[in-house]
């Protein structure tokens, strides 16, 4: 058998990283593992994204978290968790995805792109940003329909229609007509969502309510063609000219790495992952959880800044159970 650690995580993402730092400072053999870039899911964020969060409450481990303004921007985060990063020294492993987790006797198995690796125990930390909500319908797959968005140049003087109402697709919507773009929304419900930032959720009604950006409520998109989208109404279906879809539908956990494992999930509609709260333990022995893989489908329970203490409470239970 190859060295066997004493703990791996799984994802390299704040919430990772802050169980990195614990790890550490309680004296484990551990290794971090990330499929993409350092904190890839904040670098997959739109360019110009302003956390909700101000930054005293996204620090860790001591270390101060300085931005210009009281709420701080995509690129300021980067920089933040690059410095925790150096600063401690973290071992990650970059760009190597985790392929199968598997249970063997008293330990765990990881196939990764890479390598393969035996641990003690295992802390999922994946987050939830890197696995979107298909709206499965005819036409998703053409390449005009995109589940992210980084910034509006590309959508200048095209039909651009945004899928969803809640704070990416709000400021997809604004950001793409500021650029000249021709912009229309399909929300579920009446308006944007209730929980879009407070100093945005003004503007984008009052775009709707002006008609600059069209918006289609209680509608759903029913069918992408190569220029058109078909949108059922209450009145009926509509059909508009169309060059871009950014589908901001939301995203979801990986489950297909719980579900590896044996980790059991609630039988609602929240699928949440089963586990204890205070040590953040699943029920299978040895595996933790922690962030936002925490809420399963429910993605707004669970931010960077209440999830930080996950990292303190599962390695000081792995130290006493090695012990």
């Amino acid at each position: 058998m190859n060295h066997l650690f004493d703990v791996i995580i799984v994802g390299g993402g704040p919430i990772g990283l802050a169980c990195g730092v614990e790890a550490q400072k309680n004296g484990l053999d551990y290794l971090i593992l990330e499929k993409g870039a350092l904190t890839n899911s904040i670098y997959n964020y739109p360019v110009n994204m302003t956390f909700f969060s101000t930054s005293d409450r996204l620090e860790m481990a001591g270390i101060p978290f300085m931005s210009i303004g009281n709420k701080p921007t995509r690129t300021e985060a980067l920089e933040y968790y690059r410095r925790i990063y150096f600063h401690f020294k973290l071992k990650v492993n970059l760009y190597e995805a985790v392929q199968t987790l598997e249970k063997e006797e008293e330990h765990f198995k990881i196939t990764t792109s890479k390598a393969v690796y035996h641990t003690r125990k295992i802390v999922l930390a994946t987050g939830f940003y890197d696995l979107p909500n298909l709206m499965n319908v005819p036409g998703e797959e053409l390449p005009k329909v995109m589940h992210y968005y980084k910034e509006p140049w590309p959508f200048v003087a095209q039909k651009v229609l945004v899928v969803g109402g809640a704070n990416s697709a709000v400021d997809a919507a604004l950001e793409c007509w500021r650029k000249g773009a021709e912009v229309s929304m399909v929300l579920l419900g009446d308006e944007v969502d209730e929980n879009v930032k407070y100093w945005v959720r003004p503007d984008i009604m009052n775009r709707i309510k002006e008609g600059s950006i069209k918006a289609f409520t209680r509608s759903k998109v029913k069918e992408i063609r190569e220029h058109e989208v078909v949108i059922s109404t209450p009145d009926g279906e509509v059909i508009i000219e169309n060059d871009f879809v950014l589908a901001m539908t939301g995203y979801k956990p990986n489950f297909a790495l719980l579900d590896q494992l044996g980790v059991e999930l609630s039988l609602d509609e929240k699928r949440q992952p089963c586990y204890d709260q205070a040590n953040q333990e699943s029920n299978v022995p040895g595996v933790y959880l922690a962030g936002v893989v925490c809420g399963g489908l429910n993605t707004r329970e669970f931010f960077i800044e209440n999830s930080i203490v996950h990292a303190e409470s599962i390695m000081k239970d792995i130290k006493g159970n090695l012990s």
